[in-house]
């Protein structure tokens, strides 16, 4: 499964490159704000960090002002992702773009009938929001089991992207259903080294290696 950030902090970007297992980035309005900074210089900067996809979502609600809305972020970088709303036009978007040769990531997605759209639309990614639909009632990772069996019927070339991810579990339980990809928040990536066991081994060791007087420097 591929990890993505779900961030437009350059910062924890970086940190988490450094360690090898970041695939690609996710960004949206709300995280552009956030970080109080250009929407066009964050997404530029973030590229030249990041080898793989990097969603800059479109904020128009036509398709003809997303397309050229898409014109200039496309322009940026070469691993630029498009992410649109699955919507209609969001939708025509996704055709009119993945036509062109270019990564669309349609987003807000909280049915298998939606994924399904998307798909025959062509997107590059899907990206189910688990967390979200948790919140209201629902159950994220049974729609994460859906849409694999879905994709999987007609062999569509979509990518199940796993968004509003919350925590380890979420994780977990979407790489056992075979999920392409998840995004996550920082603190949640981070989350996944942490286990007990792991913490009291390293303070044995280094309890014992004190008791030596040794230095390997």
């Amino acid at each position: 499964m591929k990890f993505f950030v779900d961030t437009a902090d350059i910062a924890e970007i970086r940190d988490l490159a450094a360690t090898g297992l970041l695939d690609g980035v996710t960004t949206n309005p709300s995280l552009i704000h956030k970080s109080g900074r250009k929407f066009l210089e964050v997404i530029e900067e973030i590229c030249g960090v990041v080898d793989g996809p990097v969603s800059a979502e479109v904020v128009a609600l036509d398709h003809e002002t997303m397309m050229k809305e898409a014109a200039v972020l496309r322009k940026i970088a070469p691993n630029v992702c498009i992410k649109v709303p699955l919507t209609i036009d969001g939708l025509k978007t996704c055709k009119a773009l993945t036509d062109d040769g270019v990564m669309v990531n349609v987003t807000l997605c909280f049915s298998a009938n939606q994924a399904l759209l998307a798909a025959k639309a062509g997107a590059s990614f899907i990206s189910p929001f688990v967390g979200r639909h948790d919140d209201n009632g629902f159950d994220g990772m049974q729609l994460i089991e859906d849409i694999r069996l879905i994709y999987d019927n007609y062999a569509f070339d979509t990518e199940i992207l796993v968004a509003s991810v919350r925590h380890p579990i979420h994780v977990l339980d979407s790489a056992k259903i075979g999920a392409d990809v998840m995004t996550a928040p920082p603190a949640v990536i981070k989350a996944l080294f942490n286990h007990v066991l792991t913490d009291k081994g390293i303070a044995g060791f280094m309890s014992d290696w004190a008791k030596t007087g040794q230095s390997i420097l």
